[in-house]
């Protein structure tokens, strides 16, 4: 179940819808009966759909939905053979909707989230939140003591620097969960029944140079800024390593420049990892691919310098 987006950004005052900036992106598997539940909230959007696994699986969308979808056999006609940079069985499949989508922001959810509702039973607009947190400032260099300074009632504390206080532009918005936490295989054995059910209304920046575990089940970002960035890496069929595509990702949208920055990490990733496991000399050819993709099917729309992501 889905939270407010709770740890990357502060909420603005006024609730922009974004109805034509904004394409949600969903990787799936199935049938997307889960849209119904989220009807009130997604329908005015656009939703791109991409579909993992068997592409003559014929997968059905609600009825009222304005999508696109996408399976294996039209990101091979797409990208051709820069296609082998795109995930096959993981959803990570999903960073081929950041690469078609044209509009600024991404929203991206797992097509098992279902809408939670706070400690007074209303349903939560975790999209909602996800805007919010988009369209203000972060406070990536010294922190608030009461968090979110730009919240309704909430103000900078004694002390934080005023030459600090206009902010700057938000890149990513990290939503938590209830239910089933996002652990590990090892603590996910040991702790089977534990559940999250503890409700969280707080919205913090992560500070400039601190990395964390994103992931791609609740998020949402500024495409524009740092898009070409938000690659989930190569998993899934025939690769070693799994489940940390979306880490991957949030490690390295804490870069401070796009397409050059991540063209300069493939070369670190190359030269300082291959000799951990063959499967990063993979990885960093598959980044250098995906960036090669982005720009052919984005060819005006490159991201620009100085995003950053918090």
């Amino acid at each position: 179940m889905v939270e407010p987006a709770t740890a990357i950004q502060a909420a603005a005052p006024a609730v922009a819808q974004l109805k034509d900036e904004l394409d949600i992106v969903i990787p799936t598997i199935r049938n997307l009966d889960f849209l119904e539940m989220w009807r009130p909230f997604f329908q005015p959007y656009h939703l791109i759909i991409v579909q993992d696994g068997d592409p003559s699986k014929t997968i059905k969308v609600p009825d009222g939905f304005d999508y696109e979808l996408y399976n294996r056999n039209d990101i091979n006609r797409i990208l051709g053979p820069k296609a082998s940079c795109i995930s096959f069985k993981d959803s990570a499949c999903r960073c081929f909707g950041y690469m078609v989508s044209k509009k600024k922001y991404i929203f991206t959810i797992d097509d098992d989230c279902f809408v939670a509702k706070d400690p007074s039973g209303k349903a939560i607009n975790a999209l909602e939140q996800h805007i919010k947190n988009l369209l203000s400032p972060s406070t990536p260099f010294f922190f608030n003591t009461l968090y979110d300074p730009y919240r309704e009632g909430v103000d900078f504390v004694r002390g934080y620097p005023f030459s600090l206080r206009e902010g700057v532009q938000t890149a990513v918005s990290h939503g938590l969960w209830l239910n089933i936490p996002d652990y590990d295989a090892p603590t996910q054995l040991v702790k089977p029944l534990e559940r999250n059910t503890r409700f969280v209304d707080a919205v913090m920046t992560i500070p400039k140079g601190t990395l964390f575990p994103m992931c791609g089940m609740n998020l949402a970002f500024n495409r524009e800024l740092i898009g070409p960035a938000m690659y989930f890496g190569l998993m899934g069929d025939g690769q070693p390593i799994g489940r940390y595509d979306d880490m991957w990702a949030g490690w390295c949208t804490k870069c401070a420049t796009v397409q050059k920055c991540y063209i300069e990490l493939a070369k670190q990733v190359k030269e300082k990892l291959s000799k951990v496991d063959p499967y990063f000399d993979k990885l960093a050819e598959a980044m250098v691919t995906w960036i090669e993709a982005w720009d052919e099917l984005n060819p005006t729309g490159a991201a620009q310098p100085n995003g950053k992501a918090k």
